[in-house]
């Protein structure tokens, strides 16, 4: 019987996601754990591959880490993976501002799920999703992060506006949980 994989977070709203569009029929046991990780710099690849690495040291068995970023066109890509630090002083409503000066209000929801064994010389997989779409005035529930200001290409309502289950059919993170699960299940 494998160890269970540990899936690194303290956001209980992540987790709900995480699990819900997991489904019943995952083949490995699911368990949570918060860890004080170190925020890394840097590219999002390089940067989930470091903290998932973290996180198998201190699990010392199977780790899921995510790594969540919200990428404006017209900044070239930022905040990306410092979306964490600009919601948490900005809110959804500066993130909308932070765009004031530019035309291209279009951005871009990165998921990545790194998983590693826990092994020492075990390699990380990375899993990603991305849904392209518009940041706008915030809308909706203002209960999980830049929700409320991300509107998803071809949807009129944001990611806080939408019933979960549709977010979590069409979800940068459900994108990126798929590509998890069929590693897992193929």
């Amino acid at each position: 019987m494998s160890k269970p994989i540990v899936f690194v977070t303290g956001n209980v709203k992540k987790l709900e996601e995480f699990i819900a569009i997991l489904g019943k029929n995952f083949p490995r046991e699911i368990t949570s754990q918060k860890i004080d990780l170190p925020e890394y710099q840097g590219e999002i690849d390089d940067i989930c591959k470091n903290k998932c690495r973290a996180a198998a040291k201190i699990v010392k068995g199977p780790v899921v880490i995510e790594d969540t970023c919200l990428c404006f066109n017209a900044m070239k890509g930022l905040p990306g993976p410092y979306i964490k630090w600009f919601l948490e002083k900005l809110g959804p409503e500066g993130l909308h501002q932070m765009l004031h000066g530019w035309e291209d209000k279009s951005a871009e929801a990165v998921c990545t799920f790194a998983y590693c064994e826990g092994e020492e010389d075990s390699s990380v997989l990375l899993f990603q999703g991305r849904v392209p779409g518009t940041i706008v005035s915030p809308r909706g529930s203002r209960d999980f992060g830049w929700d409320p200001c991300f509107q998803p290409l071809n949807y009129d309502k944001t990611y806080a506006e939408l019933p979960k289950e549709v977010k979590n059919e069409i979800s940068h993170r459900s994108k990126a949980l798929k590509k998890l699960k069929d590693y897992f299940i193929n």
